[in-house]
């Protein structure tokens, strides 16, 4: 092994602090020291090898958030496999498909994500099973090459399905040794990712790579009170915030980040006022704009603000990573002029090696680099921006079908074909379309087949078979799709909307129901708002939801979790549950 794989950098870390923290679980109250992990992982990484796992085999693995999901991606890769991580929250199909493309030798299940049915055609092994207790402890002395696989994450794709990108154990250990990087700041980083998302390769890696501690953030949503609890209680210096959910902080709770080293956002356009919101209740705060992509491993390049450097009118990409360029180029592949729109490419080191089983679309992204050694590659992002005079790098938009929703890529494509196998649709188009607070949402535009479309049937459809971030909660009902005059859909022709439109509903009746429907009004414009209406089916978002969980508490002194808000999305719903929760605190008198 050498010092650029994963096992090879943390076996080092092991020598140095064996007896260190490197695993606080914050849901269950329990910790694992560097070599408590490492005896961990190797006892789950002789159980892998002796059922065949080698060098680059991909491993599912569907787990729940905990210590044990750290112990598990460690042991694949002290087994010489690739973690394949199949999301939790993704659709049965959505799951079944990815393990069938990348025919994985083991899909690895703890107890709470089996109970909940697990994909099958792939052996499955329980890494909760008392018996691997008895495997041995050390090392299984596997040789790790740089250059083999570390992980394979699936995106949205624009063929309709998912694409599995695939990053080398090279590309992961020279992203955290970066020099941009002050390690202090990250000793103790917190993992709320989704671990099928790239952010949870700085949030698991970071700390565990320099002698740091991951802080296992409870399964379930993050909403601010949780997250300040774990702040304040688990002393967090490094987390990752969406820029969705950082924006969120920043209108609701910006001193939520108080403490806090430094906080790392990005994956979509992050907004100048939220900065300056945060900067302004955390002064001592760093916060890094970060962009990147799943193919170019995670980060590519980083912008720092701080109170003495704080944003413009915008919040610039900014400067790439060491070895990492980042190319402006017009349809040419010749650099674009200064201020005139062209695509970004990243090249050097970083690029992932392609998607897996898709050598057709891998050559189509990944691209030769004209800039670069003989052999060399770039990877066309498909984001549009502009480099200014002064070198400053200011994002545009989307090239292709594909749009950041609440900080996850999205492709457009996938969602229409996941919506064009409803027996009732004969066409579909799914378009990103801004709200008047500057979020976006996806809007499904629909021609039936023959006769009335029940919509909400539509809606319930797509939330069985795609992730809730890629499933539209707004559908138009269409007598025909536009066309341009040379018979091209025309996109722009498209309805704008409704977010606002209000279905027949009940009056409030109590004082608690009106009030309730005065914040559902307040926080999402709707001019009337019912005790029937779901907060979802009026255009609520999953951001939207943690304010409105803020507001209800503070208004009416009951918490309300996003969670609970999914359960009981209506107001009548949300009363109900109030009221029970306002019972079960009251006092009980003598009779």
């Amino acid at each position: 092994m050498t010092a650029f794989s994963i096992p090879a950098r943390f076996a080092e870390q092991v020598a140095r602090t064996p007896e260190a923290t490197a695993v606080s679980d914050a849901a269950r109250g329990t910790s694992l020291t560097y070599r408590e992990l490492e005896h961990r992982a190797n006892r789950l990484a002789h159980r892998l090898i002796g059922l065949g796992v080698g060098p680059e085999d991909p491993v599912a693995v569907l787990v729940e958030r905990s210590a044990g999901l750290v112990v598990t991606l460690l042991a694949i890769l002290k087994a010489g496999g690739a973690y394949l991580p199949v999301h939790e929250a993704d659709p049965a199909e959505r799951r079944q498909w990815i393990v069938d493309r990348a025919r994985p030798s083991v899909l690895l299940v703890d107890d709470a994500m089996r109970a909940a049915g697990v994909p099958t055609g792939v052996p499955v092994v329980a890494v909760d099973d008392p018996g691997i207790a008895g495997e041995p402890t050390d090392d299984p002395g596997v040789p790790v090459h740089p250059d083999q696989l570390a992980y394979v994450i699936h995106t949205s794709g624009s063929t309709g399905q998912p694409k599995g990108v695939a990053v080398t154990q090279r590309d992961v250990v020279r992203l955290l040794s970066d020099p941009q990087w002050a390690v202090e700041r990250h000793a103790r980083v917190l993992l709320v990712a989704p671990y099928a998302f790239d952010v949870s390769t700085y949030e698991i890696w970071m700390p565990l790579l320099h002698g740091g501690q991951v802080v296992v953030a409870p399964p379930g949503r993050l909403e601010p009170p949780l997250l300040r609890e774990l702040i304040t209680t688990h002393r967090i210096t490094g987390l990752h915030l969406t820029a969705g959910l950082f924006r969120v902080l920043a209108e609701e709770a910006p001193a939520t980040l108080a403490g806090v080293d430094e906080v790392l956002t990005g994956g979509d356009v992050i907004a100048p006022t939220a900065v300056r919101r945060v900067l302004d209740a955390c002064p001592d705060l760093v916060i890094r704009a970060l962009y990147g992509a799943t193919e170019g491993t995670v980060f590519s390049a980083h912008h720092v603000l701080t109170r003495d450097a704080r944003p413009g009118k915008v919040v610039p990409i900014g400067d790439a990573l060491t070895g990492i360029a980042l190319h402006v180029l017009d349809e040419g592949l010749a650099p674009a002029p200064v201020d005139a729109v062209g695509e970004i490419y990243l090249a050097g080191e970083g690029v992932a090696r392609g998607y897996l089983g898709q050598a057709g679309l891998t050559a189509e992204r990944f691209v030769a680099d004209p800039f670069g050694l003989p052999g060399s590659r770039m990877y066309r992002t498909g984001d549009m921006a502009r480099r200014t005079a002064d070198g400053t790098i200011e994002f545009v938009g989307r090239e292709d079908s594909q749009v950041k929703i609440l900080g996850f890529l999205v492709d457009l494509a996938e969602v229409e074909a996941a919506l064009a196998d409803h027996p009732g649709l004969a066409q579909v188009v799914v378009l990103a379309r801004e709200r008047e607070d500057g979020n976006k949402q996806l809007v499904g535009y629909v021609v039936p087949e023959s006769g009335d479309l029940d919509l909400a049937a539509v809606r319930a459809y797509a939330k069985t078979k795609l992730p809730g971030y890629m499933a539209p909660e707004v559908f138009v009902r269409l007598d025909s799709l536009p066309l341009t005059a040379n018979g091209k859909l025309d996109r722009d022709a498209m309805p704008e909307p409704d977010f606002k439109q209000v279905l027949a509903s009940r009056a409030p009746e109590t004082p608690l129901q009106h009030e309730l429907c005065a914040i559902f009004s307040s926080l999402l414009e709707v001019p009337e708002v019912g005790i029937d209406d779901s907060f979802f089916d009026l255009g609520g978002q999953s951001l939207q939801a943690m304010r409105l969980c803020s507001r209800i508490g503070a208004a009416v002194g009951v918490g309300v979790s996003v969670n609970t808000l999914f359960d009981t999305p209506t107001v009548a719903e949300l009363a109900t549950y109030i009221e029970a929760k306002r019972a079960a605190y009251q006092p009980q008198t003598a009779s």
